[in-house]
């Protein structure tokens, strides 16, 4: 949800009823929190040409949007076999960028970065391994709430699990 307040929150099924828009294929990871920081939630769906494969999703009653971003990333990548040639899409700008430009520099520089901490190393370090063992995994980012079908339905495991 990357900084956006919801004006109506979807169910799953509410998602695949309205949106068929967007890639059939690949894996869609999103992050929730409301308020931010409070509880959030995220979920992720693998989908082959149109047709669920796997998703998952979970919450924690005290964290931020970009923590569960990168949770939804890191649960994401676990359930994906080590040589899998999928493309993971998450619309969280600030996640993409940290594994396809930054980490490597941190771990390069003992996890430092110039302009001060790295915020979520926690999570960022297991993204990092983990999507470092799946070199046939492709990370993209995606447009948020512009009606990609599966983008939408990640998104709507995020925003119910802190519910659950």
């Amino acid at each position: 949800m990357a900084g956006r307040r919801r004006t109506e929150t979807l169910t799953p099924e509410q998602v695949l009823a309205r949106h068929s828009d967007g890639p059939s294929t690949g894996v869609f990871t999103d992050g929730s929190c409301e308020p931010n920081p409070g509880p959030g939630g995220w979920g992720w769906v693998w989908v082959e040409d149109g047709v669920i494969i796997a998703e998952g999703a979970g919450g924690d009653p005290d964290t931020t949007n970009n923590r569960m971003e990168l949770k939804a990333l890191v649960e994401a990548y676990r359930a994906l076999p080590e040589d899998a040639h999928v493309t993971v899409y998450s619309d969280s700008q600030l996640c993409v960028n940290t594994i396809n430009q930054w980490a490597a520099g941190w771990e390069r520089r003992g996890w430092k970065r110039k302009g001060g901490e790295i915020k979520n190393l926690d999570l960022v370090k297991q993204l990092w391994v983990i999507s470092g063992a799946r070199p046939g995994v492709k990370l993209e980012w995606i447009k948020a709430h512009d009606g990609s079908r599966w983008n939408e339905y990640a998104d709507a495991l995020a925003s119910v699990a802190p519910r659950r």
